[in-house]
């Protein structure tokens, strides 16, 4: 948990395959750490003096401050020996925003792998790859390809899809709905839910999370314990869509573990306190009451109607929701 806490609220970060080409992901990293304030960036790549007036170092072991986090977007196949690099330098926690692994084919996925094996040798913790990143807007921070920096709020959004997290962010600009944190998992190789849940858990400004899973909980039992400590205080909400077929799956998913039949999957969630919600409407609507309002004081509710089918159907559409 201490790599986690230096990870999300570093004093030092260092941007690996910075750049000052306009539209590169090395820039969109540093321009939105430019925000950064009381943090010191240092960026790295072989190829530069300075990038942006930060200075600019060849490798990560040249910089002569401790990192507490990492960032890389340097090309695909560098990654795996810049992992090695990082945990040679005692680096706490890494975020892989570099693309092109699993999802890529055959190549990408020995190369996923290597990076796994890697990471072994270290305590540090690796966030993605293939991911978009990850913002904490309360911290001023935003280590993330998402060119506008979120405002401050209490619901932090977890996603397995950065498409998905982008269209959330998108809708909160517009509906002025906020979040405390939001960062996607990518391939997931290290830090999952289980993580990021427990980490929240001791986050004061964090009122509820939303998840968006692909059909994968690498370990159970670590989201099972997480989840229900936060969720006998705080809400969360998950959208998981129906699972698919092992080879749709392999072909377009990060992921590459189905979490089970879904009525396992509703029990478990229903056993740690995890409301689910099956469309992505529901979600937005959800993330709005949660945002807009005080969260209620306990498990009672009241329908008040003027008909006793629409009683009904209402006590039977809440007992189907959780």
């Amino acid at each position: 948990m201490d790599n986690l806490k230096r990870m999300f609220d570093p004093a030092t970060i260092a941007v690996i395959g910075a750049s000052e080409k306009e539209g590169s992901l090395g820039r969109i990293l540093i321009d939105n750490l430019q925000a950064c304030k009381k943090r010191k960036i240092f960026t790295v790549n072989p190829n530069q003096k300075t990038v942006c007036h930060f200075d600019c170092y060849d490798s990560i072991g040249s910089i002569p401050d401790h990192i507490d986090l990492a960032i890389v977007v340097s090309p695909t196949p560098t990654v795996p020996g810049i992992v090695d690099a990082c945990g040679r330098a005692g680096v706490d926690g890494m975020i892989i925003i570099t693309d092109g692994f699993r999802e890529a084919g055959e190549e990408g996925l020995r190369l996923e792998e290597e990076i796994a094996r890697i990471k072994k040798n270290y305590p540090m913790r690796i966030l993605g790859p293939g991911c978009l990143g990850m913002s904490r807007p309360h911290a001023n921070l935003c280590a993330s390809r998402i060119r506008s920096i979120p405002e401050a709020g209490n619901i932090a959004l977890l996603t397995q899809s950065s498409a998905f997290e982008k269209t959330l962010f998108d809708w909160g600009m517009h509906a002025h709905v906020s979040f405390s944190m939001m960062a996607s998992l990518g391939s997931g190789i290290d830090i999952d839910f289980g993580d990021l849940i427990d980490y929240l858990g001791s986050d004061s400004r964090t009122r509820s999370i939303m998840i968006y899973m692909e059909d994968r909980i690498r370990d159970i039992k670590k989201f099972a314990g997480a989840a229900r400590g936060f969720a006998r205080y705080k809400p969360i909400v998950l959208l998981k869509p129906p699972s698919v077929s092992n080879e749709l799956q392999e072909k377009q998913s990060h992921t590459d573990m189905l979490a089970g039949p879904e009525d396992i999957f509703d029990a478990l969630l229903q056993r740690v306190g995890v409301v689910r919600v099956r469309e992505t409407q529901d979600l937005y609507n959800t993330a709005d009451v949660l945002y807009s309002r005080n969260l209620p004081s306990g498990p009672r509710l009241a329908i008040i109607t003027n008909t006793t089918g629409a009683g009904l159907m209402a006590a039977n559409r809440l007992r189907r929701s959780g």
